[in-house]
């Protein structure tokens, strides 16, 4: 009995489970505080061989190349992925970022946040291969669906944002760029959280305030503090999370429409808030209303979130009574 309960030695064992699988870790690692950041890659991710790998066609372009639908030999099975690759051309920068994307990812496991299969970083093209998402990106599903869902059904997509959320917060993961656009849907309305590309380190440039190395900050979505003085938390990821419930009860639309950003952060500023789209549930708009407090601090978390929409979908009857809605 005392040999069972002697301590671990190496300080790597606490990682691994029984079947050898990576648990994931408490607290995310940024693979930036590597000092190479092939050793985080190696430890987050599978590489995968190229020969198992078939690109298909190609279905978007992301910021380092494109991306394709394509299949995985998993032993005698096939398995249908999406296959990010990097460009020819590329700088040594894009390279680490484009890895560090993966090492982000396969540090998570929850059912909603995206899967990553593993990477090919031995070979030209590099790779990203995680799951495939059969109905693409939630703005654009949306738009293409518009009126189709029931409410239930609308807040139950919310609720698996909010679920896959809570999981990146507890992991003290900061996501910044949570949008409709970046959310996932596979074919039983499942929704993923994706992109973990935009790089969290803000740089020093003049520009600041709009930009971080990773691109410019999406205006609409980001919290006022975020804007003004880079304050990137999980309170201001509520906030984002307060604009896509406004984007998935409305199918889509634009935040704050033909605003542009200048307008939209005086507007907020000023204490302007978007209106309840039509047929919004009140219970529905008036969290997205607490996601929007000026003062962070008094904003729900994303586990006070979940558990309101959970006791919601449980009363249906709570989602019955409709917010006012403002056709402007």
């Amino acid at each position: 009995r005392r040999r069972r309960s002697r301590p671990r030695h190496s300080t790597e064992d606490v990682y691994f489970s029984k079947s050898d699988q990576l648990k994931p870790l408490k607290t995310y690692v940024d693979p930036h505080t590597y000092e190479d950041p092939n050793q985080a890659m190696l430890k987050f991710t599978t590489e995968i061989p190229p020969s198992s790998i078939t690109r298909q066609k190609v279905i978007g372009a992301g910021e380092f190349g494109e991306v394709y639908k394509g299949t995985l030999k998993r032993g005698r099975k096939e398995v249908p992925v999406a296959i990010k690759t990097l460009k020819v051309g590329y700088t040594e920068k894009q390279r680490v970022d484009f890895l560090s994307e993966a090492t982000i990812m396969g540090q998570f496991c929850h059912h909603n946040i995206i899967r990553l299969e593993g990477v090919v970083s031995k070979y030209k093209p590099f790779m990203i291969i995680t799951e495939y998402m059969e109905n693409g990106a939630l703005d654009k599903f949306l738009r293409e669906k518009e009126g189709e869902f029931g409410v239930i059904q609308l807040v139950g997509m919310l609720r698996g944002i909010a679920a896959g959320m809570k999981y990146l917060a507890n992991m003290n993961y900061v996501h910044r760029d949570l949008a409709a656009r970046n959310i996932l849907v596979n074919s039983n309305l499942v929704c993923k959280v994706s992109d973990f590309g935009l790089s969290r380190v803000l740089e020093d440039d003049p520009d600041a305030t709009y930009t971080t190395s990773g691109g410019k900050i999406p205006i609409r979505w980001t919290a006022p503090e975020a804007i003004s003085y880079r304050k990137f938390t999980s309170a201001s990821d509520v906030w984002s999370y307060g604009i896509v419930m406004w984007e998935v009860m409305s199918y889509g639309e634009r935040p704050y429409w033909e605003l542009s950003n200048h307008e939209v952060m005086k507007a907020i500023n000023e204490g302007f808030r978007l209106p309840a789209p039509l047929d919004c549930p009140s219970a529905i708009y008036q969290l997205m209303m607490q996601c929007w407090q000026q003062e962070r601090s008094r904003r729900p978390k994303f586990a006070d979130i979940v558990s309101i929409l959970d006791k919601l979908v449980r009363a249906p009857d709570s989602l019955k009574a409709l917010a006012d809605f403002d056709p402007r």
